[in-house]
């Protein structure tokens, strides 16, 4: 079946049914690209992008009551 085809099909089918069949490529869009492979990440990749303080894992004034 031709794309074309398909069309003049879909164009003979009630509002409601042109909606749900809408619907349900939407939905086919999304459960196809959840099934696509995660590619592997480069080992490094986020180097340099996170930095941290120099007191980083000094205690905090709030718990000095709980130390």
């Amino acid at each position: 079946m031709g794309t074309f085809t398909f069309a003049k099909e879909i164009e003979t089918l009630p509002s409601e049914l042109q909606q749900e069949l809408f619907d349900f490529v939407e939905f086919l869009k999304v459960k196809y690209q959840q099934k696509q492979p995660l590619k592997e990440r480069e080992f490094g990749f986020a180097k340099g992008k996170v930095k941290l303080h120099e007191d980083f894992d000094a205690p905090l004034d709030e718990f000095k009551d709980y130390m």
